[in-house]
């Protein structure tokens, strides 16, 4: 989910667009997940999925929480020196990103692939520099990711409209979260963010995070700045969004400190 979606303030602020966040020579509008905002609205999510909430139960965690497959053992095996300093921009970028600074993190991704090219099909924290195309790269990889499809719409929907993104719904396996199975039904089928916030109130503290936080994102793919200012705030100053160690988390705050956004 991904770096390079945060800030896109004409096009995509999600992950694309020409956003406050892609570089001022791009043509093409920023994603921030208001539709003048731009496609790289989200700018990064993590490529190392580490951090465990260890207070919320295994099933309402992020996917990102999780070191990523089998796979990236076997690079580790056979990518000698370069996989190994691939990975530690990785972190850097993760650490940048973390820190709100959206620039430096998407260097470090970008000098990750450049040291090993195979790094690019599982960086989704890249994701909305290069978005939908990112995503849908990220999801061949992973073909039960509910995110990756929720986050290539969020680009899509800057790039070509919530109709045509919709049309071109990337569908995915099920999610045994049940925040992010109703998340996702909403994205692909147009549903209310409402209905999904009543539903996980009173749940998880995690659960309350996630439906905030796609609540939000859902306004903004709408261009509906005010109600997603509201729930992308009501996500990050939530105890979850607060206190865990979920790179979700981390997206949430900096999203609200690119837009400004603070509740007072």
């Amino acid at each position: 989910m991904a770096a390079a979606a945060i800030s896109h303030s004409s096009k995509l602020t999600i992950s694309r667009a020409n956003s406050l966040f892609n570089p001022p020579s791009t043509s093409s509008p920023s994603f921030s997940v208001i539709k003048p905002l731009s496609s790289s609205f989200f700018f990064t999510t993590t490529a190392s999925r580490i951090h465990i909430h260890q207070t919320a139960p295994l099933h309402s965690l992020s996917r990102r929480l999780f070191l990523p497959s089998v796979s990236s053992i076997w690079n580790a095996l056979t990518g000698g020196d370069s996989y190994r300093e691939a990975v530690m921009a990785i972190r850097r970028g993760m650490l940048l990103f973390r820190q709100g600074d959206v620039w430096g993190s998407l260097a470090e991704f970008d000098k990750a692939i450049e040291l090993d090219p195979r790094q690019k099909a599982y960086l989704w924290q890249r994701g909305f520099e290069e978005g939908a195309e990112q995503f849908r790269l990220d999801v061949a990889q992973n073909p039960n990711d509910t995110e990756e499809s929720i986050w290539c719409f969020l680009c899509e929907a800057q790039l070509y409209g919530v109709d045509e993104a919709r049309r071109r719904f990337l569908e995915v396996g099920r999610d045994p979260r049940p925040v992010m199975r109703e998340a996702y039904n909403m994205f692909k089928d147009g549903g209310d963010p409402e209905k999904l916030l009543a539903q996980f109130s009173d749940n998880q503290a995690g659960e309350y995070f996630y439906a905030s936080l796609y609540a939000g994102l859902y306004y903004e793919s709408q261009n509906d700045p005010e109600s997603a200012k509201l729930h992308l705030l009501a996500a990050s100053e939530s105890p979850y969004g607060q206190r865990s160690d979920d790179y979700m988390a981390s997206l949430a705050k900096v999203h609200c400190l690119c837009r400004n956004w603070s509740s007072s």
